[in-house]
């Protein structure tokens, strides 16, 4: 699971950020091509945010759909995994959304 990594970063960064102020909030992209599950990031940011800046706060996570921008025609399409098909025929996509995975905001007090 490298979602336990993932989070022990996101932590350590946003502890570097608040300095000496307890956080109350953390806001994350994370796009649903990213390969990284929000569930699985809620799970381990409890266990990862004990006894640090971060304990108790509250985690908000958004979940960016995946887009794909077809090299033959243009068209913008979903996708649902890192690969597809557009409607005219070729499978020459270009992820343009959804491995975003970033801290967007944060909340300290």
């Amino acid at each position: 699971m490298h979602e336990l990594g993932i989070t022990r970063n996101i932590v350590a960064i946003v502890t570097e950020h608040a300095g000496d102020r307890r956080v109350k909030r953390v806001a994350l992209e994370i796009g649903k091509l990213s390969a990284v599950m929000p569930d699985a990031v809620r799970f381990c940011f409890d266990v990862c945010s004990k006894d640090t800046p971060l304990e108790d706060a509250e985690l908000e996570i958004l979940e960016t759909p995946g887009r794909g921008c077809c090299l033959e025609c243009g068209a913008e399409i979903a996708l649902d995994q890192p690969f597809g098909r557009c409607e005219c025929g070729s499978a020459r996509i270009e992820c343009i959304s959804g491995k975003e995975l970033r801290i967007k905001e944060m909340e300290v007090y």
